[in-house]
């Protein structure tokens, strides 16, 4: 597609532009880098909690939206928000959300190079498998209280699991040589892999081996 401009008064040449139409976005990638297209989720009972395709297939993990104004609204907020979001804790980092953007920015570059893979599909693994699935509540009034194992409902299986790596990785960089990114980026990778050296997987197991023993 061609773009003619017209002759000015001084008399100069017509100025011919070509309108570099290839080179804007085709579609939307996470910080300008990391494609939405092709990410998969194994456990289908988490699948409508995760949320990255549609309008939630975002260029920044900072979207503005009202969240937490209604119960369930969480669900909707798209799944790398939700780890920016849980990683604004403790009082002094309470609100300071383009931070806590560039920390996630960093721990994907990070996982990139560590897995050669796209980070959002490490990220999306790691959240399927940190969420413990069975949990033991107090059931019970005064008097004799006992502990009853029960099944976790998906939506929580998606916080808890976002919230014990946040949770890992801040207390892995605090007082450490290495960067909170740095920390995060392990994190994502061991949970993606199941693995022990990841704290929320430590937790998901010490969970479900106490529900266990009180069915």
């Amino acid at each position: 597609q061609r773009v003619w401009v017209p002759e000015h008064s001084e008399g100069r040449l017509p100025l011919c532009r070509d309108t570099m139409t290839s080179s804007y976005a085709q579609e939307p990638k996470l910080f300008g880098k990391w494609s939405y297209e092709g990410i998969t989720i194994a456990d289908i009972s988490v699948k409508d909690y995760i949320q990255f395709k549609g309008k939630c297939a975002v260029w920044l993990p900072h979207t503005a939206g009202r969240y937490a104004a209604k119960r369930f609204r969480k669900a909707q907020c798209p799944i790398v928000e939700r780890l920016v979001n849980s990683l604004m804790m403790h009082g002094r980092n309470s609100g300071k959300k383009l931070m806590a953007v560039r920390i996630v920015k960093h721990a994907f570059d990070l996982i990139n190079i560590m897995t050669k893979k796209n980070p959002i599909q490490v990220y999306v693994d790691a959240v399927m498998k940190a969420g413990p699935r069975e949990d033991s509540t107090r059931i019970g009034s005064a008097g004799v209280a006992r502990r009853q194992a029960v099944d976790v409902s998906p939506l929580r299986r998606v916080n808890v699991a976002i919230h014990m790596m946040t949770t890992g990785a801040r207390l892995a960089s605090f007082r450490s040589l290495k960067t909170i990114a740095e920390c995060l980026a392990d994190e994502i990778v061991y949970a993606s892999e199941d693995k022990q050296n990841s704290y929320a997987i430590k937790k998901k197991d010490e969970t479900e081996r106490v529900a266990k023993a009180n069915r």
